[in-house]
């Protein structure tokens, strides 16, 4: 299973949408500030994700949502086209 997720940071207003086979972590490392564009941002929480059987298709549409060049828009877009709110354990 794979994620593509799209995170927000209520301190700085930043969305961020990436892909990944293991969410959870992933969450972590943004938080830890182990990743250059998330760094000195969050907190961050995940917004929204999709539940994609490939890697292919989890890049698919993280390239699709990135195009829209808007985080708020291509939240709203996700979560009208299947995508859920939260952590996909809660």
């Amino acid at each position: 299973m794979f994620y593509t997720y799209i995170l927000y940071a209520e301190k700085s207003g930043s969305f961020y949408i990436g892909q990944t086979n293991n969410l959870s972590d992933r969450l972590e490392r943004h938080n830890d500030g182990k990743n250059k564009y998330t760094r000195n941002k969050g907190p961050w929480n995940i917004a929204a994700f999709f539940k994609c059987e490939t890697r292919s298709q989890a890049v698919l549409l993280e390239k699709k949502l990135k195009n829209f060049k808007n985080g708020e828009f291509a939240l709203n877009w996700l979560l009208k086209n299947g995508g859920s709110n939260g952590r996909p354990d809660s």
